[in-house]
């Protein structure tokens, strides 16, 4: 070989690892044959991560490490939560949807609420409080899916719950945060405040009540938890608060397989749950942005971040004024989802200037964790579970150590609104699981973050999709957020340049910015199976103390 033939070949070589080397992503995807384990909490990963070795499916891993999260994560979640979930089978190619949300208890009405003086639904306490989902959830999974027996699923978050586990960092902070929230509550003071404070970094925390608690569910499954000693622990909880909680509320519950609704981004199918959840915003949002081409300029460019802020918004409309309970309402998710639907919103955009008061359109008519988990088969569970406000209602049931959530909030006490609190209805869900595939790639993936989640799915599958990034590039990539102020508000990352941020103020839009990696735009994960190769893949975001952790391979 001339040396001039040698000097390129060098050439060649230096650039190809470059690339790999010089990157903008903190993190490596895990690349694995065997399954893998995606959640916020290093603990909960290996846990799932352990469950898989054992030769359990994904849906026993995937609850093995939701149970460990509502011990090492007790204000995002845990058994006083809600439950939505997607299950891909690898076998079939086939889609399941579960709806694991609680409903109102038929004594929570407007006119008891407005009896007691309210205008508007509580935040906390007591009414704010609906039928917990996630035990209901984890057994309808399990039911289908799982592998192993029920009670094996529990001893990590049972040894966790006993032994204790060192805080992390993001998780601490939380915690700090919420100290006002929880201390309102005798029980949640001494159950979460040790010694009158919240646990600091690295402290070891205990919980004995909530080891008791998932004890019982592990021996005696669901039924505990509904119909048993736990059910009578969250009646008398109520019951002295003066809440409407009765036993018929709880044994009567039972969560639903419901069919994933999807749309079509350039060659992509992405899926996700329907009402009572917001996915429906992500896809529509996605259907907008799709009337135009990819900014090639790249993702965090001026024009590419105003189309997608402005698509937000548009989607984001038509959520607040039609999202409610399927059973008890009429929702046009097909008229949201259609493509001229989309062309008709997308001419609402103006290139240059931000839209601060976007109304909805007229559809035509016919604190939270989430992990993903594949296993070796390739069948992928796409879940999200969570409590709503950090530590819920902010009440803890009586001697079990775990908060009730405070769904019941997002109710409104309109009558005329098709999300009107109701007996026995489902309110308005933030939280919602995705999926999405292209030929041979399957992909599971979420964002945490309440109404952040349908834009940061759609700026994920844009990056994925748009900008050839994979999982865990797409996952850490800068992203903006919505605002609590809406209109024009938006919350944005530092990492966009200064420049464009400039630019976009001086359309109108209202920047408030934040560090590199802020929790405000969420905690993500993602899994991809690559069903030709049996390959898969595994990303979990910078933004959470959490990992993706393989399955150990089986050892002679």
């Amino acid at each position: 070989m001339n040396i001039s033939i040698r000097i390129a070949v060098a050439l060649l070589l230096t650039s190809s690892s470059m690339s790999a080397r010089d990157r903008s992503n903190a993190r490596s995807m895990v690349v694995t044959r065997y399954g893998i384990v995606a959640t916020s909490h290093v603990q909960a990963s290996v846990a799932g991560a352990q469950i898989l070795a054992r030769g359990g499916s994904a849906v026993d891993a995937a609850i093995a490490a939701n149970a460990v999260l509502g011990v090492t994560e007790p204000m995002m979640n845990g058994m006083g939560g809600d439950l939505f979930a997607i299950y891909w089978d690898a076998r079939t190619g086939k889609l399941y949807g579960l709806n694991a949300s609680g409903w109102a208890p038929r004594g929570l009405t407007i006119e008891h609420l407005k009896a007691k003086g309210a205008t508007s639904m509580p935040l906390a306490g007591i009414d704010s409080v609906t039928v917990p989902g996630a035990v209901a959830g984890w057994h309808a999974l399990h039911e289908r899916f799982g592998r192993l027996t029920w009670r094996d699923l529990f001893q990590s978050a049972i040894f966790y719950a006993e032994d204790g586990y060192p805080v992390p960092e993001i998780i601490a902070s939380y915690w700090n945060d919420s100290v006002e929230w929880i201390s309102k509550d005798p029980e949640g003071r001494r159950v979460y405040l040790p010694n009158g404070k919240p646990p600091a970094l690295g402290q070891v925390f205990q919980n004995h009540d909530l080891a008791k608690a998932l004890r019982l569910v592990a021996q005696n499954g669901a039924a505990a938890f509904y119909k048993g000693e736990i059910a009578r622990a969250i009646l008398s909880t109520s019951q002295s608060l003066g809440g409407t909680m009765s036993a018929d509320d709880l044994a009567e519950f039972s969560p639903e397989w419901v069919e994933p609704i999807s749309t079509t981004y350039r060659n992509w199918t992405v899926y996700e749950l329907p009402p009572n959840g917001q996915g429906m915003a992500a896809l529509e949002m996605l259907n907008i942005m799709e009337t135009s081409p990819a900014s090639p300029d790249g993702p965090l460019s001026v024009a590419e971040l105003h189309k997608k802020i402005e698509a937000m918004k548009l989607a984001y409309a038509d959520l607040e004024r039609y999202n409610a309970d399927p059973r008890l309402a009429k929702i046009p998710v097909k008229g949201m989802l259609s493509k001229e639907y989309a062309r008709q919103r997308a001419q609402l955009i103006d290139p240059g200037k931000a839209n601060c008061a976007v109304a909805a359109g007229t559809p035509p008519t016919s604190d939270t964790t989430y992990l993903s988990v594949v296993d070796r088969e390739g069948n992928i569970v796409s879940l999200i579970q969570s409590n709503y406000e950090a530590f819920g209602s902010g009440i803890v049931v009586r001697g079990m150590g775990f908060v009730l959530q405070d769904r019941g909030a997002l109710f409104s006490l309109d009558p005329a609104s098709p999300n009107a609190l109701a007996p026995r209805k489902r309110p308005f869900h933030t939280i919602i699981p995705a999926f999405m595939e292209h030929g041979e790639q399957h992909v599971g993936f979420g964002i945490m973050g309440g109404a952040n989640q349908p834009l940061a799915h759609a700026q994920f599958v844009s990056n994925l999709v748009d900008y050839g990034m994979n999982i865990q590039e797409a996952l850490e990539n800068a992203r903006f957020t919505v605002s609590p102020q809406r209109g024009c508000n938006l919350v944005i990352e530092s990492r966009v340049t200064p420049e464009v941020r400039q630019k976009l103020s001086a359309m109108g839009h209202q920047l408030d910015v934040r560090q590199e990696y802020s929790t405000t735009m969420g905690r993500g994960q993602a899994v991809m199976h690559d069903s030709k190769a049996k390959v898969n893949y595994g990303a979990s975001d910078a933004r959470a103390d959490g990992s993706a952790v393989p399955e150990s391979p089986p050892m002679q």
